[in-house]
């Protein structure tokens, strides 16, 4: 099949690393060096078949030396497309205040530039990043401002295995992700003292590192400061931008100087993130590096076109046993992202000639992918939200049988038209059955009370019975306010994971307004207490099941009062919810479900919780399945969708 054709862009090879560095090598220095096992290659190709003059590389005409490589079977450069030196291949170009400089002293310009502070834009093999020194608290600063990114973590690039290890705690998992080929951001364990900035992530325990995914970002390091803050070249919820102009418009007032080159991006695809959890590197954005590896479906269908969610987007194509899911998309509310997503869908149905015959989507009616299936004219099928978590994790472990589905995320849309999102599933390809589920949560103000921590958690108290005094840092005329919406009964009410989790974090204080998706979360389970602790009462009734969360919320507030410390309160929350999900897993067997359990959803990007949960689940004789190759959240979704459509469609 067609998938095979395409290998991800992958970082640069022993072997190219070594020539880069060789003084007596012609490409020494060469900022586009590659062979057959490195390089570009999603990212610089239009169509198919696989060769020059389908990429962004045709412009670019071998000279006599290359094409000896490019033509000897016996070359380690032999059918590199984008095989080239410094007499017939791309050339970078620095600007910065009016002077434009161009070749290895462009590189040394923009590397001098980051050691004085300045920000730099750099172009990678999919799109813009923003540089700075991340060991220098003023440039770490000047680009969150002038990002408008307060809190939001930074991902750092460390010039080497060495660089990387002083500042994160390595892994077995975490070391292997680290040197892949992918060369992702690895998000681990900070060690203290590690010499970053403070800003790079505030409120954490936890950064993104990556090793140099180019030649060009590996020449910029061995030039530059040994740890650079490596951020997406975009303004908020837009995507990265991919030539020089669109970075010069967009980036103007962000970056001060811009190190450019003259070969084209094709298709756009951010840096790929991973987290090691568990022993092994889960995804937690899918895209450069990874995309588009293809992940086989174990049964044969009709072609279909999956669309996906609306935060964290991708979509999916399935054909012929093999499903593609696209490059991170982002979230589709902006207009530039909902170009990137038409563009990302026909890309994708042209690379791999897939006609559709299906399409399909989200149940949520007012998702900007649900709108696009209702108007492309298709045959359509709607996938539940959670549905589609749990059947992505199936296909991701090869897998068709029934399962017990643990849906654990911020909010989906139930089939019953309420938001669920901490669900117990009886589930295989067909369909599902809602075994359990957490206590529904009011969220005053509707979505927006999201973005606003403390309005969850002042929601939680009210429905417990407990007095709103634990809020401390809100005001009382706020708090009266949002809880006369709460007694009036008129509050969407959402069963979501990820809410309860921000509901604890403004209890305790660490986050009233998120700034940044899943901000509040995140920084409770960076709080944690390393030990495990005791859970809090735990009470699950009815039919279907359902967590009671109500003598959890009163214990936590006493302990609030009682000023516990937070560490140990949010360790406990953990271990609470941990042992909930293995409580209801347990009694929905003993009820005939499934022992095999299938976990999907973003709140399986928490690391103490995923672990916790897998382990009360392995002691208790489950089959525990986990997202492995794709992300456990709204990432990885299109994925779920394309199986259980396909599925419909046997052939």
């Amino acid at each position: 099949p067609a998938t095979a054709s395409i290998p991800p862009d992958s970082g640069p090879c022993a072997a190219c690393t070594g020539e880069l560095v060789d003084d007596a090598d012609r490409r020494h220095g060469y900022a586009f060096i590659n062979c057959t096992e490195c390089g570009p290659r999603f990212t610089i190709v239009s169509k198919l078949p696989y060769d020059r003059r389908q990429t962004s590389m045709e412009p670019f005409v071998l000279c006599a030396l290359c094409r000896k490589e490019y033509e000897d079977p016996g070359d380690r450069r032999f059918h590199a497309e984008p095989n080239a030196c410094p007499a017939c291949g791309p050339r970078v170009t620095f600007s910065m205040s009016g002077r434009t400089q161009m070749g290895p002293e462009a590189v040394r310009a923009a590397a001098r530039a980051l050691d004085d502070g300045r920000i730099v834009a750099i172009k990678g093999a999919g799109g813009f990043a923003l540089a700075a020194d991340a060991r220098n608290p003023a440039a770490v600063h000047r680009l969150r401002a002038r990002k408008n990114r307060p809190r939001k973590p930074l991902a750092v690039m460390a010039r080497n295995l060495a660089e990387a290890e002083a500042v994160i705690v390595i892994d077995a998992a975490a070391r292997a992700a680290l040197e892949s080929p992918a060369r992702p951001i690895v998000i681990a364990p900070m060690r203290a003292g590690g010499g970053l900035a403070p800003e790079i992530a505030p409120g954490l325990t936890d950064v993104g590192v990556m090793l140099p995914p180019t030649p060009l970002q590996h020449l910029v390091a061995a030039s530059g400061p040994p740890l650079l803050v490596m951020t997406s070249g975009n303004r908020r919820d837009e995507p990265i931008a991919i030539d020089g102009d669109d970075a010069r418009g967009r980036l103007a007032g962000i970056a001060d100087g811009f190190l450019d080159h003259d070969r084209a991006i094709l298709a756009r695809a951010d840096d790929s993130v991973v987290r090691a959890i568990g022993g092994r590197a889960v995804p937690v954005r899918r895209a450069r590096g990874f995309v588009p590896e293809a992940i086989a479906v174990p049964f044969a269908s009709d072609p279909v076109l999956a669309v996906g969610a609306e935060r964290n987007a991708a979509v999916c194509v399935l054909r012929d046993g093999q499903a593609v899911l696209s490059q991170h998309l982002g979230v589709l509310a902006n207009a530039d992202t909902s170009a990137f997503f038409d563009g990302a869908i026909d890309h994708l149905k042209s690379l791999f000639d897939v006609d559709p015959r299906l399409v399909a989507h989200d149940l949520h009616p007012d998702y900007r992918s649900t709108r696009w299936a209702e108007a492309c004219g298709i045959e359509r099928v709607a996938v539940q939200h959670h549905h589609a978590h749990i059947a992505a994790c199936m296909i991701d472990n090869a897998r068709t049988d029934p399962v017990l589905g643990v849906a654990l995320d911020g909010s989906g849309y139930g089939p019953d038209g309420t938001m669920w999102g901490g669900e117990i599933l009886a589930a295989d390809l067909s369909g599902l059955a809602r075994l359990g589920h957490l206590r529904p949560l009011a969220l005053a103000g509707g979505a927006a009370a999201i973005a606003a921590p403390w309005k969850l958690a002042l929601a939680a108290l009210v429905d417990a019975g407990e007095s709103d005094d634990v809020l401390a840092g809100v005001d009382a005329r706020s708090r009266a306010s949002v809880a006369a919406v709460l007694g009036g009964r008129q509050c969407v009410m959402a069963t979501g994971g990820g809410r309860w989790f921000d509901a604890i974090s403004a209890l305790l204080g660490l986050c009233h307004q998120s700034t940044y998706d899943g901000q509040a979360a995140i920084e409770l389970e960076a709080r944690c207490a390393t030990e495990i602790v005791p859970a809090y009462p735990v009470t699950i009734a009815g039919v279907p099941m359902q967590w009671d969360t109500r003598p959890m919320i009163r214990a936590i507030a006493a302990d609030v009062r009682a000023n516990i410390a937070p560490e140990l309160i949010a360790a406990r929350f953990h271990e609470t919810f941990a042992q909930a999900v293995a409580s209801m897993c347990r009694l929905a067997r003993d009820d005939g479900a499934p022992a095999t359990v299938a976990l999907g959803g973003g709140c399986f990007c928490n690391r103490r919780l995923s672990e916790r949960i897998e382990t009360l689940l392995a002691e208790a004789g489950f089959e525990v399945l986990v997202c492995r190759r794709i992300p456990p959240g709204d990432g990885g979704i299109a994925l779920g969708q394309a199986a259980i459509a396909g599925w419909r469609k046997r052939s």
